[in-house]
C-alpha cells in the first residue's frame, strides 16, 4: 500500500527505468549506481504490493499496474516542481534546469547567442538543448521531454493546449549548381520554372505532414504539387545532395545561412510563403522560473540575420513577463 512516507527518490528511479528501458541506463540518467536504482524500484514494488516491470523482456516493459503508477508518479513529481517554482521568488530569482527543443537551422543560427547571453545574466539557469526535426518537437513538448520548443508555425501544432509566441519570418530560397540552366535566369525565379526540375526539399518523403511545410504551400499557391525526389531535415545534407547533382533545392533562408554553400548558388524565388517561426509551450503544464526566464529571453532576443521580426498583437505573453 502506498503511504504518505513513500520516498520520492523511488519515483525518480522508477521513472528513470521507464524512460530509458533499462536499469543500467536509468542509473546513468539519474546519476545513481545501478544497484541503488534496483533497490529503489524493488522498494517501490514492495510498497505497492505488485510487480511494476516485466524483467524477462529487453528492454524491460511496464506491467499494467506499472503503467498506471507511472502516470501518477509523473504527476507527483510535476507538482513538486510546481511547488519549488512557487518558492523561487522568495530566493532571489530564476534558477534551475529548463529543456529547450529546437529544429536544426534555428538551433545553429539563433540558440548559441541566446545561451551565451543567458549564461552571462542568469548563471543559475541551466538550459538543456534537445534537437529534433520539426514534427518530432510536438511530441517532445506534449510529453514533457522539453519545456519550450522553437519550431516553424506551419504545420501548426495539433494539441489545443500548445500556444506559440511569434518570433521571426524568413524567405524561401532555391539552391542549384553554378552550371545549372537556372543560372541563366534572373531573380526571383518563378515557381513554374523551378518545378520543371527534380526537387529536394525539407521534411521526410514518408511523412504526410511534410506536405504542410512552407515550401509545399508555396508550390500549391502557384498551382503546382511539389513531389520531391529526396527530402531531409539537415541543411548541410540538403546542400550535399545538390552538389552531387541529385536535384534543385528549395528551403528556408536560415538553413542556407548556417550551411557551407560553397559551390552552390543561392537564389530568390517568387511568392510570399516564407517560413514563420515561434516559441511554443504547453499551457497544460506549469512553467518553473527557469523556463519562464528562458521564454522571456527568447521573445526579447535579437532575430537571426536575414530574418524579419514577427509580432502578434500583445506580443509578449503574460507568462513571459
Amino acid at each position: 500500500m502506498l503511504r504518505t512516507d513513500t520516498r520520492l527518490e523511488w519515483f525518480v528511479s522508477f521513472l528513470g527505468v521507464v524512460d530509458t528501458g533499462s536499469f543500467v541506463a536509468a542509473a546513468e540518467a539519474t546519476h545513481r549506481s545501478q544497484p541503488r536504482v534496483s533497490m529503489h524500484v524493488a522498494a517501490l514494488e514492495r510498497e505497492v504490493g505488485l510487480p511494476l516491470f516485466d524483467r524477462r523482456k529487453r528492454p524491460v516493459e511496464l506491467t499494467e499496474a506499472g503503467a498506471v503508477l507511472a502516470v501518477h508518479a509523473r504527476a507527483v513529481l510535476r507538482e513538486l516542481e510546481a511547488a519549488e517554482a512557487a518558492m523561487a521568488p522568495w530566493r532571489g530569482g530564476a534558477r534551475g534546469v529548463v529543456t529547450l527543443g529546437c529544429y536544426p537551422s534555428a538551433s545553429a543560427a539563433f540558440v548559441p547567442a541566446l545561451l551565451r547571453d543567458l549564461a552571462r545574466t542568469s548563471p543559475d539557469v541551466k538550459v538543456v538543448l534537445v534537437e529534433r526535426a520539426t514534427l518530432e518537437l510536438d511530441h517532445a513538448l506534449t510529453t514533457g521531454e522539453v519545456d519550450i520548443c522553437l519550431r516553424p508555425m506551419s504545420p501548426p501544432p495539433t494539441t489545443p493546449s500548445v500556444v506559440g509566441h511569434p518570433l521571426w519570418q524568413e524567405p524561401l530560397v532555391v539552391l542549384h549548381p553554378p552550371d545549372h540552366p537556372l543560372a541563366e535566369l534572373p531573380e526571383p525565379l518563378t515557381v513554374a520554372t523551378v518545378a520543371t526540375y527534380p526537387l529536394i526539399s525539407i521534411g521526410r518523403l514518408d511523412n504526410a505532414q511534410s506536405s504542410e511545410f512552407e515550401v509545399y504551400r508555396l508550390f500549391r499557391e502557384h498551382n503546382f504539387e511539389l513531389e520531391p525526389v529526396q527530402a531531409t531535415n539537415q541543411p548541410q545534407t540538403l546542400v550535399e545532395l545538390i552538389r552531387q547533382g541529385l536535384g534543385v533545392g528549395v528551403t528556408n533562408w536560415l538553413a542556407v545561412h548556417i550551411a557551407d554553400t560553397e559551390g552552390v548558388r543561392v537564389r530568390r524565388i517568387e511568392g510570399n510563403c516564407g517560413r514563420r517561426v515561434a516559441a511554443y509551450r504547453d499551457m497544460s503544464r506549469p512553467m518553473n522560473p527557469a523556463a519562464r526566464s528562458l521564454l522571456q529571453r527568447i521573445v526579447q532576443a535579437p532575430r537571426p540575420p536575414g530574418t524579419q521580426p514577427l509580432r502578434a498583437e500583445g506580443d509578449t505573453p503574460a507568462d513571459a513577463r
